[in-house]
């Protein structure tokens, strides 16, 4: 696959976290860049929590300027969702086992293989700059000590597909199919991403469990709406959650 145009892309043998590099160097960047750790010292998920990068792990960020209003930079979780999907299709030659986790993991085989985590950058008069940052379990998944409890197991790629890929080529790869889903994002906007994503969502029309830090509401996943909140259908009625965990 050829490197998408009007990307450009670092690949740096070691930083604190591929995310805080891209806060650093947003005010210099010319245009969307794509910037690659083989090592990270301080790498953190959602809510700040720390995420485990084992050796021959993928951590990059795509840092850029986004044109939208913030509720529309944040439906980016959903085009990074899919670019993941179809570059694990395209690295491994398959498609069963793998899903698209609210709001922003990756399964495969009901295990956690990658993740993502979007940070605005630089908020003055909307969203300045957009990191979005995803790690991927390509050699080897953290073991249970090194995530929180309760959270969905790991797996690696390489344990459940047999397949192994460097981080260098599984970019190649990524940046490639994220280009092109954001494309038909700023083209068409959310609907067909949508749709897309749910066509891959796990556990949709059946019970989950959304938590946040003070609530828990449990109901049958109906569907994502227009804005991207998880729409659950409960005993008081349908709920729109803009931002919780997930428990299967």
């Amino acid at each position: 696959m050829g490197w998408p145009e009007g990307y450009e892309r670092r690949v740096l043998a070691e930083i604190d976290s591929t995310n805080a590099e891209a806060a650093r160097l947003a005010p210099t960047l010319s245009g969307p860049t794509w910037i690659l750790a083989l090592h990270q010292t301080a790498a953190r998920g959602r809510r700040g929590r720390p995420w485990a990068m084992p050796a021959g792990n993928f951590a990059a960020t795509l840092v850029m300027r986004p044109t939208e209003t913030p509720e529309v930079v944040a439906l980016r979780s959903f085009v990074a969702a899919l670019a993941l999907h179809e570059a694990f299709v395209m690295a491994t030659g398959r498609t069963e086992g793998l899903s698209l986790k609210w709001p922003n993991d990756v399964l495969l085989n009901g295990g956690k293989v990658a993740g993502i985590l979007l940070e605005s950058l630089g908020v003055r008069q909307g969203v300045q700059h957009l990191a979005i940052g995803i790690g991927v379990n390509l050699e080897r998944a953290p073991t249970a000590q090194e995530v929180e409890p309760g959270a969905v197991p790991p797996v690696s790629l390489m344990s459940a597909t047999g397949v192994a890929i460097a981080p260098e080529a599984f970019l190649d790869i990524l940046a490639e199919c994220y280009a092109r889903i954001e494309l038909m994002f700023v083209t068409y906007g959310f609907a067909p991403v949508r749709e897309a994503w749910l066509q891959r969502a796990a556990r949709l029309g059946e019970t989950v469990t959304a938590r946040t830090g003070t609530t828990e509401v449990t109901g049958v996943f109906e569907t994502v709406d227009a804005t991207g909140h998880l729409v659950l259908t409960t005993p008081k009625g349908r709920e729109r959650i803009a931002a919780a965990d997930v428990f299967f």
